[in-house]
C-alpha cells in the first residue's frame, strides 16, 4: 500500500499543476499538438510541466510514446510500438526552432523491437536540430539500448552535448522496480559512453521513496562516480496509480540537500536534489553550471 502524500507535497505539487494553465503553458501545448509531437512531460505525468512550459522547456519523447518494458513505476503505455516515424526528426527540430529553445532534452521509450534500440533514429533527431539550430545544445536522454556498443556509438557521433541514462534506483529493488533492466548494464552504458566520448558529459538520475536505505542510495551515488558520471539528479518517486509500484516513504527537504551535499563531495560536477526534481529538471542550468565549474546551490 502506498504511503499517503505529506501535505507540504501536497502544496508543492499543486501550485506546479496551476501554472499549466498560464499563457505560457498553454502556446507550449499548442506547439507540442501542432507538431504531432510526444512529452515524456505529459507521458509520463512529470509534476513539473507547468513550471518548465513557462520557462520554455520541455523534453521531447522520440520514437513514439508506447515501451517495450513493463517498469512498475513508469506511466508510459506498455504495448506494440509503432514503426519509426521518418519525418519525425524534422518536426521536432522545427519545434525547437519556432519555440526558441536553447537546450533540448530528448528522451525515448525503450524500443527493444528494434535491431539497434533505435539509435539511429535518436541520432538522426539530434543531427536535425544541429544542422537548423547549430547553437541549441543538445541532451539526449537514451534507453540502455540492451548494452549496445555500436549503438550507444551511433548516438554519440552525433555529437550530444550530454548523453543521459537513468539508473532509476538502487541495485537491490531492480527485480521488483525496473522489470527487464540491468544495474551492472546500465553502469556499463554510462562507463562506455565515457571512454568513448570523453568530452560529452555523462548524466544519470535515480528516485527516492522506494523502500532504499540511505546507506544504499550513497553507495549507489559511489558506483555512479566510479562509472565516471558528470551531472546527477535526484527526485521523489510518485506512483502514477495504484497499480504501479506503491511509494514507501517521502523524504523530507534536508535529506536531499544532505544527499546534493555528498554527491558534490564525491566529485560530481553537477547536482539536482529535491522532491520534485526529474532526470530533465532545468536540465540547461545544470548543464551550465558544470561548464563552469560552479556547483548547483
Amino acid at each position: 500500500m502506498t504511503t499517503p502524500m505529506p501535505q507540504w507535497l501536497k502544496d508543492l505539487v499543486g501550485r506546479n499543476k496551476a501554472a499549466l494553465r498560464s499563457s505560457a503553458a498553454l502556446h507550449a501545448q499548442q506547439s507540442i499538438d501542432q507538431h504531432l509531437l510526444h512529452t515524456v512531460c505529459h507521458a509520463a505525468r512529470c509534476p513539473n510541466r507547468g513550471e518548465c512550459f513557462n520557462c520554455g522547456d520541455a523534453t521531447f519523447m522520440v520514437l513514439g510514446d508506447i515501451c517495450t518494458r513493463g517498469c512498475r513505476f513508469c506511466a508510459v503505455t506498455k504495448a506494440r510500438p509503432l514503426p519509426p516515424d521518418e519525418n519525425e526528426p524534422e518536426r521536432v527540430a522545427q519545434a525547437v526552432k519556432e519555440w526558441g529553445i536553447r537546450y533540448a532534452v530528448l528522451t525515448m521509450p525503450t524500443r527493444d523491437d528494434l535491431n539497434d534500440g533505435g539509435a539511429a533514429h535518436f541520432a538522426r533527431v539530434i543531427r536535425a536540430i544541429k544542422t537548423l539550430t547549430p547553437q541549441v545544445k543538445v541532451e539526449p536522454l537514451i534507453s540502455d539500448l540492451r548494452g549496445d556498443v555500436s549503438a550507444l556509438q551511433t548516438v554519440l557521433q552525433a555529437r550530444p552535448d550530454v548523453l543521459a541514462h537513468n539508473v532509476e534506483t538502487v541495485p537491490d529493488l531492480y527485480a521488483a522496480v525496473r522489470i527487464g533492466a540491468d544495474y551492472k548494464q546500465t553502469l556499463t552504458l554510462l562507463e562506455n559512453s565515457k571512454k568513448l566520448a570523453p568530452h560529452i558529459f555523462t548524466k544519470t538520475g535515480f528516485m527516492v521513496g522506494l523502500g532504499e536505505s540511505d546507506g544504499q542510495i550513497r553507495a549507489l551515488m559511489r558506483d555512479l562516480r566510479a562509472a565516471g558520471v558528470d551531472l546527477l539528479t535526484i527526485g521523489q518517486y510518485l506512483t502514477p496509480s495504484a497499480a504501479h509500484y506503491p511509494v514507501a516513504r517521502y523524504p523530507e527537504p534536508a535529506e536531499y540537500r544532505a544527499w546534493e551535499e555528498y554527491a558534490l563531495s564525491i566529485g560530481f560536477k553537477g547536482v539536482a536534489s529535491g522532491p520534485l526534481v526529474r532526470s530533465s529538471y532545468r536540465a540547461g542550468a545544470l548543464y551550465a553550471r558544470a561548464v563552469s565549474g560552479g556547483v548547483s546551490k
